[in-house]
């Protein structure tokens, strides 16, 4: 597949890695050449330094024989008009486009949007991306770092363990054996700050942060059996209420458990905004690091503190001063990975990476067959790869304990038919079933052959 990724930044980056790790031809327009200049030196892509929406650039690309355009500037009009170019020029047959304005998706996503005027086969919003991140780790009370697989069959949870965790020092091959009816998988283990897939002998200590993957109805009891109790979540402050805490809010109050949530805004204009757009929700103006205003929205008091402004360090300094209060769980939004072996030290329960989030997302938009989705674990320590086997495939027809997997490789779900099954050595993988792979990432490179490499686009 020929494709031109618009965009160089951490997502066009990352988009571009994956892709072109999967052989196809993948050339990246932007206007830095400093980024342009680091995407051709470290991956197997092309690179063209200038605007993305120009024509004679985006035909220096290669668009008169492309076969997809992703336009994930930080620019909404440059991704737009990027991508009706395309159409209105190149005829490029598929046009992806990161848009962040509330302005254009409310007009994308109505009655007024028509494809022909402005054709774009797949808009992603990150803002909506992040807040349907932060609703399901507001779901999930007890992990730091959640995500869904297998059309929401199936759960990655990351949690850590306290020194009440009843199944302490046992090793993973004794807990398969006493929980036998436990459809979960430990994949990944944080220990000292290295991550690693762990071993069937190893044990759990306290102080580790683990990862692991549970068939979705399987969930809660997993937690208890790691010590933790899920919460039942009915009063939230939400601090930063631009447009990811603004799609919070709206949606805690569409539930039909009610849910009491406070916002802080700091810009009085925004305030005034989310103040309007809300009905239920009680919008404080003011300075979320303001302890006086923390105490006043009932900080202490409240199950969750969601910390979502558009500075990370804000939301880092907010989270604390929360649980400094008496908050019981706070998450945060952090664009820079590198901060986030932060919030163990600093006592965050939970962050969300919209980098990440938007990544997954763009990729479980395009793709179609093998690869279904891919998440991002820590600062790109590992992946967690959902994807659909093939007949090609050298693991198609064999027990997964006869499957040469590297060591930093785990199967965390197989979905069979419309079955989801708890992997063992004698599972067999066939032709057609959905694996969800834990994978260290120098290992991604041999589960990718091990998948092969061939992949269909919608």
């Amino acid at each position: 597949m020929k494709i031109i990724i618009c965009g160089a930044g951490q997502v066009g980056w990352q988009i571009a890695r994956h892709l072109s790790g999967e052989r196809n031809d993948v050339t990246v327009v932007d206007n830095n050449p400093e980024l342009i200049r680091r995407a051709t030196d470290t991956l197997d892509v092309q690179g063209i330094a200038g605007h993305a929406s120009y024509p004679d650039v985006l035909d220096s690309a290669g668009a008169r024989d492309a076969d997809m355009i992703i336009a994930a500037t930080h620019s909404d009009e440059v991704n737009m008009v990027t991508c009706q170019v395309a159409h209105s020029v190149f005829a490029v047959p598929r046009k992806v486009a990161r848009l962040r304005s509330q302005s254009y998706l409310d007009a994308i996503y109505s009655d007024l949007y028509r494809r022909d005027h402005m054709p774009i086969d797949v808009v992603i919003s990150p803002e909506r991306e992040v807040a349907e991140a932060a609703l399901q780790r507001l779901a999930a009370p007890a992990a730091f770092d959640t995500e869904s697989f297998l059309d929401g069959q199936a759960q990655l949870l990351g949690i850590a363990l306290d020194a009440d965790c009843p199944v302490l020092n046992t090793p993973l091959r004794q807990l398969t054996d006493l929980f036998s009816t436990l459809r979960c998988i430990v994949v990944g283990v944080r220990r000292n700050g290295t991550l690693f897939a762990p071993d069937a002998g190893d044990q759990l200590f306290a102080g580790d942060q683990i990862y692991f993957c549970s068939h979705v109805a399987d969930v809660s009891r997993a937690l208890e059996i790691f010590g933790k109790q899920s919460r039942k979540q009915e009063r939230i402050v939400i601090i930063g209420g631009g447009n990811v805490g603004l799609a919070v809010a709206r949606a805690l109050e569409t539930r039909a458990h009610r849910v009491r949530a406070k916002v802080i805004e700091r810009n009085r204009a925004v305030a005034e905004r989310a103040a309007d757009a809300l009905e239920r929700t009680i919008v404080l103006h003011g300075d979320g690091l303001d302890m006086n205003l923390l105490t006043e929205a009932n900080a202490d008091r409240a199950d969750a503190v969601l910390c979502v402004t558009d500075d990370d360090k804000v939301n880092l300094l907010a989270a604390v001063r929360a649980k400094t209060a008496g908050n019981p769980m706070t998450i945060c939004l952090v664009n820079d990975p590198t901060l986030t072996p932060l919030m163990s030290p600093l006592d965050i329960d939970a962050y969300i990476n919209p980098r990440a989030t938007t990544v997954s997302s763009i990729l479980r938009h395009i793709r179609h067959g093998r690869v279904r989705g891919v998440y991002s674990i820590g600062d790109a320590e590992a992946e967690v790869i959902e994807a659909q086997v093939l007949s090609t495939s050298p693991i198609a027809g064999r027990m997964i304990r006869d499957i040469d997997f590297p060591e930093g490789v785990l199967v965390g779900a197989v979905r069979s038919g419309t079955k989801v099954i708890k992997p063992v050595g004698s599972t067999r993988i066939t032709e057609g079933d959905v694996i969800v792979i834990f994978a260290m990432a120098d290992d991604v490179p041999e589960v990718e052959r091990l998948l092969q490499v061939s992949i269909d686009f919608f």
